[in-house]
Order: structure tokens, then sequence, then C-alpha cells
């Protein structure tokens, strides 16, 4: 199972966004707010409270 880029949750097969920038990198996203909150709206998941990427304290 892959997990999502943003948030951290894993992704079951046969569901989820695979999305591959001009670098090569690979990115998965687990659902459409993920995906938009880390490519249109440039946010950063340690920021955000529900991504298992927040860090409290910082």
């Amino acid at each position: 199972m892959a997990k999502c880029s943003f948030c951290g949750e894993n992704i079951e097969k046969g569901t989820g966004k695979i999305y591959v920038k001009k670098d090569g990198k690979i990115l998965h996203f687990c659902s459409n707010k993920c995906e938009k909150n880390m490519l249109k709206l440039k946010r950063k998941a340690s920021y955000l409270k529900w991504t298992k990427f927040y860090r409290k304290g910082e």
C-alpha cells in the first residue's frame, strides 16, 4: 500500500491518485482535499492538525 504524500494515510489498492511532477517525482494522494492543499494552495502538512505530519509546538 502507498501512503498519501500530504496527510500520511494509507491508500487502499485501486483508490487515490498518482501525480507525476516534471522532475520525475511521484506523489500519491488519497483524496482531492490532500491534492488541492499541496499543489494548488501550497500548504505544509506539518501545520495542519488533521495530517499525521502535524507537530505540536513548532
